[in-house]
């Protein structure tokens, strides 16, 4: 009798958990595609802005295309490998692989590409129980997910700045695409 209990009790349990984790792989999924999505849309819009117009900045305080890009970066790794994966985050004044620092608009696109790699393997290999999983955020109690939501957000912020760049110098961003 005590073994049929724990047997039902068990399935009984599982049945709640199964739901939970099968909505946190599906977000996984979507997030995943939405990444691989941004990716796409970002690099193009590096590389149809010709590499003359990388230090425009639309005011004298604005960061400058290039800078608008590898900020990204930074940012993608911040939140990504720092915040969610938990290694030391880089520092700013010493580290400059993520810094426009003299390189060129082919290799700060392959920066941001190897950055959105292995934001992608990471976020690929997240232990969803982490989710709810909490930390400082600029002074703020944040979860794991909300740093999902926010590095998707600080790409878009960024990448929309960088349209408005390409407008202003006479360009035609290239055309919108869904779900990025």
């Amino acid at each position: 009798m005590k073994h049929i209990l724990i047997l039902t009790l068990t399935i009984v349990f599982s049945s709640f958990a199964t739901p939970t984790l099968a909505q946190q792989n599906d977000f996984i999924k979507d997030y995943l595609e939405r990444l691989e999505n941004s990716r796409k849309y970002l690099i193009l819009v590096a590389e149809e802005t010709p590499e003359d117009k990388y230090e425009f900045k639309a005011s004298p305080e604005s960061m400058s295309f290039a800078e608008n890009l590898m900020h990204i970066a930074w940012a993608m790794d911040w939140h990504s490998q720092t915040l969610l994966g938990g290694r030391k985050a880089r520092d700013w004044n010493t580290d400059t692989e993520l810094k426009v620092e003299n390189k060129s608009k082919k290799e700060m696109i392959a920066t941001i590409d190897k950055t959105f790699n292995e934001t992608i393997k990471l976020i690929t290999e997240f232990d969803t129980t982490k989710f709810n999983d909490t930390l400082d955020y600029l002074g703020l109690n944040r979860t794991k997910r909300q740093i999902f939501l926010l590095l998707a957000d600080h790409i878009t912020h960024h990448r929309g700045q960088m349209l408005v760049y390409m407008r202003l110098n006479g360009l035609k961003p290239p055309r919108y695409v869904l779900y990025q």
